[in-house]
């Protein structure tokens, strides 16, 4: 099956690594090599490394650029990125790029499981491997249940779901999307059901427990920075404001220079800035929105190694 995606702001993303023809870029999240192919064309003698957990990406990659001697393709988590590049051959990179977001493919593909809108069983597995939806809808205790729904979903009707869903299962498994989906319209008020999807906060919750999205993503975040090489530039895109905060936070501690009071001579700290922020965060323009209603949400952060 064909991986398709459309990649978010590509434009800004590619302009923003400032690509050197001759320079080593890694996509973290290469889904069907969108981005890569737009950093791909900037390329002359210059390498390009794609990574991803899904394997069906994988062999999309393989089959898209299975012409181009200066791909490598590497199945993996970016999670593991400073392992993972020596496997490559690649002892530093001056451009990395991580796509934080559910592919157009993994949500358009029913037996994924990753949609409300579809039928299909509950996996929302991005590595296909693992611990599935339905693992955590059927095993896990309410309490737990309701801690991820309130932590990764910032659903304020958490209890009233998570009891839902305990129900439910307490009489027949829950095995598919949709049944999931209505469970939870079953358990919110009239008037949350108007606005949006009331199931929309849910699957994006138990997605990132499945998928273990935020988990490590600070540690990641540290992890590819230290992979650039000096002057290279880390573009982040996120899609919602719990991965955003974390990847701020820690640009903002990573261009933290001096933590000396103001009034002290001379720095005795010794902390610099290890990175710049050489632009603010950019999101979707207005033609984008009209062409991809995906984007809306789509957030770039870049950072740069000093």
């Amino acid at each position: 099956m064909a991986f398709s995606h459309v990649p978010v702001l590509l434009r800004e993303t590619v302009e923003a690594l400032r690509i050197d023809p001759q320079g080593t870029y890694v996509d973290c999240t290469a889904g069907g090599g969108g981005h890569s192919a737009a950093i791909l064309e900037r390329l002359d003698t210059g390498t390009l490394v794609d990574i991803d957990r899904d394997p069906q990406a994988i062999e999309t990659l393989r089959t898209r650029f299975a012409d181009c001697a200066n791909v490598r393709i590497l199945h993996g988590n970016f999670f593991d990125l400073e392992s993972l590049l020596p496997q490559a051959g690649i002892d530093g990179a001056d451009g990395i790029l991580a796509d934080l977001g559910v592919s157009s493919h993994q949500l358009d593909t029913a037996e994924r499981g990753f949609s409300f809108h579809l039928e299909a069983p509950l996996d929302m597995r991005m590595s296909m491997q693992g611990v599935s939806a339905a693992d955590v809808v059927n095993t896990y205790p309410k309490a737990q249940l309701q801690k991820i729904l309130f932590t990764y979903g910032e659903e304020k009707f958490a209890p009233a779901i998570a009891s839902a869903i305990v129900r439910a299962r307490d009489r027949a498994p829950i095995e598919t999307t949709t049944q999931l989906a209505e469970l939870v319209r079953s358990a919110v008020p009239a008037a949350a059901r108007r606005d949006g999807h009331p199931a929309r906060r849910t699957f994006q919750a138990i997605r990132i427990e499945v998928n273990g999205e935020l988990e490590k993503l600070d540690e990641a975040v540290q992890g590819m920075f230290r992979c650039l090489r000096p002057g290279g530039r880390l573009c982040i895109i996120t899609f919602h404001s719990l991965e955003d905060r974390i990847v701020k936070k820690r640009f903002a501690a990573l261009c933290t220079g001096c933590t000396c009071p103001p009034d002290f001579p001379v720095c005795v700290c010794g902390k610099t800035a290890a990175g710049r922020l050489p632009m603010k965060a950019v999101t979707a323009s207005q033609t984008e929105l009209d062409e991809n209603n995906r984007s809306r949400s789509a957030k770039l952060r870049v950072i740069e190694k000093v």
